[in-house]
């Protein structure tokens, strides 16, 4: 989840993390109120409702109708279900903690499998050696073509076996390859 979904997302729950305002969409659920109505009814001083209602349609969750003085709210159905369906899905609870777990889980296959920049050992298991390809890309920069050469003497830092890693990193799409000039693939959904 991006930094702007998940802001929004926080100013979603945050605008509902309060007993009245919930209290007042469950109200607006069912039919229009006045400021005077809905303040009536939660008990409260009619400024208070109206303070609420100004943070409720800050989210778009509800809406007003003018019909002279008075002005009626009520619940933005609409708003509702684009938000069900953009934020409060399973998808997007789990995308939470992608960069989390990831990256977490990452820095600890590389702490294991390295000992400082050397590579002590080439992990068989498939996931633990995409974490170990996508290091080895990090070596190298977007944007610069590099000679043969200069490609084995790059991964011989980090492991005897260039010829090896050299490979694993073009047949994975780390690293692309012509007539002997190598270069690195960006990523899917990286901006480089």
């Amino acid at each position: 989840m991006g930094q702007e979904e998940l802001k929004r997302m926080l100013d979603f729950f945050k605008g509902l993390a309060d007993e009245n305002r919930l209290k007042m969409l469950g109200l607006l659920a069912n039919q229009e109120y006045s400021v005077d109505e809905l303040a009536t009814l939660l008990n409260l001083k009619p400024p208070t409702v109206s303070h609420h209602l100004t943070k409720l349609k800050a989210l778009e969750l509800v809406e007003m109708q003018a019909e002279g003085n008075t002005h009626f709210y009520h619940l933005n159905i609409s708003t509702l279900s684009a938000v069900n369906k953009l934020l409060l899905t399973q998808e997007r609870m789990a995308s939470l903690v992608d960069d989390i777990e990831g990256n977490e889980w990452e820095k600890r296959v590389i702490r294991d499998l390295f000992d400082g920049a050397r590579l002590k050992t080439v992990p068989t298991n498939t996931k633990k050696r995409a974490v170990v390809l996508k290091w080895f890309a990090s070596q190298f920069e977007y944007g610069v073509r590099y000679q043969e050469a200069e490609v084995n003497e790059i991964i011989k830092r980090h492991h005897p076996d260039w010829a090896f890693w050299r490979r694993e990193l073009v047949g994975a799409r780390l690293l692309a390859r012509e007539k002997g000039v190598y270069w690195r693939i960006p990523e899917e959904g990286s901006k480089s």
